[in-house]
């Protein structure tokens, strides 16, 4: 399954730092940061529980990029 959401960030290599954290978080199958559009396609591994692994996301996002912000 694939889902979109909105993210607020500052720079494109701030965007870049966000996605590689992403595509390590167990649960991602892959994972693209738009930094243009302010987007990130997550696509989940089957049977990942969605909103637990998105958690997993955002803490590891802010692990890499503590200003960054991934609207669930």
């Amino acid at each position: 399954m694939k889902k979109t959401y909105k993210i607020e960030v500052d720079c494109a290599n701030c965007a870049n730092k966000m996605e590689e954290a992403a595509k390590k978080t167990d649960g991602v199958k892959d994972c693209s940061v738009n930094f243009m559009a302010l987007k990130m396609n997550v696509e989940f591994e089957d049977g990942a529980d969605e909103k637990e692994v998105m958690k997993a996301v955002v803490k590891n996002c802010k692990k890499v990029e503590d200003d960054c912000e991934v609207y669930l």
